[in-house]
Parts: C-alpha cells; sequence; structure tokens
C-alpha cells in the first residue's frame, strides 16, 4: 500500500493532502500567508483524521521542492524530513512550478506556472503539453513584451499566484489566464505516487529545497 502524504508550502497558500497510489483521500487547504508556521501541524492531523488513517501507515512524504516562499520552503522540508527520520519512510520532492503546471486545462500547447516573488517579478518555467519541462525555473520581471515571441507560435495558460497579477499586462490574445487559487497539494498525487515506484527519494541529511535566488535578510532601521 503506497500511502503518501503530501506537504505544499510555496506560495501563499498551504496545503497538506493524503493519497492513496494516487487518488486523493483527504486534503486540507489554507489560503492565508504566512500561515505554514502556525498551521500546518494542525493539518496534517486534520488530513489523517479525516482519512481514518494513522501517521504510522504513511509510506512516504511528498514536499514542494521550490522555488516559493523562503519561509514556507523551510518549513514544509523541515517537518517532511522529521516525518520521515521518525517513520523511517522516504522524502520525496516535487517541484513547485510543476506542482502548479498539473493543474493547468488542457487545450493549451504550453503551460507557464508562475509564482508571486514580490513587485512584478515572478518564479516561473515553461512545460509543454505532455508535461515536459522546456525551460527551466527562473526569477522574472513580467513586461509587456514577456513571453512574445512564445505567443506569437503557441497558445500558453498561466497559472499560479504569480500569473494572477500578470494578466493585466500580458495581454496577448494567445495568453489565458487561471485565478491565482490552485489545489495545492492535492495535485501531488500522481507524481509523488510515481517518483516512490521509480524510488526517485532524497537524501534526508542532505536535502535542501531549491530556493532559486539567495536569501537576503533585511535589518530593521533604528
Amino acid at each position: 500500500m503506497a500511502l503518501i502524504l503530501s506537504i505544499e508550502t510555496s506560495t501563499a497558500s498551504c496545503s497538506v493532502a493524503l493519497h492513496h497510489q494516487g487518488k486523493l483521500l483527504a486534503v486540507s487547504v489554507l489560503h492565508a500567508p504566512n500561515t505554514a508556521a502556525s498551521h500546518l501541524t494542525g493539518m496534517i492531523e486534520e488530513v489523517m483524521l479525516s482519512s481514518s488513517h494513522a501517521m504510522n501507515e504513511l509510506s512516504g512524504v511528498a514536499v514542494s521542492a521550490g522555488p516559493g516562499s523562503y519561509t514556507g520552503l523551510r518549513i514544509g522540508t523541515s517537518t517532511a524530513k522529521g516525518i520521515c527520520f521518525g517513520l523511517r519512510i522516504p522524502l520525496l520532492a516535487i517541484g513547485s512550478l510543476r506542482i502548479l503546471a498539473l493543474q493547468a486545462p488542457q487545450g493549451h500547447d504550453l503551460v507557464c506556472p508562475m509564482i508571486d516573488a514580490r513587485r512584478m517579478e515572478v518564479y516561473c518555467s515553461l512545460f509543454d503539453d505532455k508535461m515536459t519541462e522546456i525551460q527551466s525555473p527562473q526569477a522574472r520581471i513580467i513586461e509587456k513584451e514577456s513571453f512574445a515571441d512564445e505567443l506569437d507560435r503557441h497558445t500558453i495558460h498561466f497559472i499560479g499566484d504569480g500569473a494572477a497579477k500578470c494578466s493585466e499586462i500580458i495581454r496577448h490574445p494567445n495568453a489565458n489566464f487561471s485565478n491565482g487559487r490552485t489545489d495545492g497539494a492535492a495535485a501531488m498525487g500522481g507524481e509523488a505516487y510515481r517518483k516512490y515506484l521509480a524510488n526517485e527519494t532524497q537524501n534526508l541529511g542532505f536535502y535542501e529545497p531549491f530556493y532559486l535566488k539567495e536569501f537576503v535578510a533585511k535589518t530593521k532601521s533604528v
């Protein structure tokens, strides 16, 4: 039995889901920024209770690997690693942008997942209609002509909280947008199960999230 707990904390939302062999059993989503630290443990307990499964039944834990919120990624990763250490089960990491891309509607040539990185910057990548990554994750400042070459040749569906704020800037007729809210951890089941079967696991001692950009701590002015 492959019972996998999924944790997604890379965006403004925090979500937890439980899947059995890729099939969703339970999910908890909180659409509010900076909530992972205070709510994540309770959300895990909620998902396990609502599914009538115990933690010691878990086969593995999947976590969003980044890029995304520095704080969210650290909290999600440390929680996932703690569970895996305690239960001696594997850790599975799934790119945050891939998680978003998996939630895009079909019928478009390309999918561009976007995570808000403040102001007009986003973390983004490009996937084709077979979910093959054709442009690696990057931090990009969005302007009127962003993706103009790709949009002249393809339809692109933009998805994620970063896409929501870019819909007023990218006005090409081949551009389509989802609203900012997505299913988060609920969408991780299939990919997590595939990685579990393929033994694509992480080293618990050395694994760190993919931050993409270096974290710079701000000091308060006196």
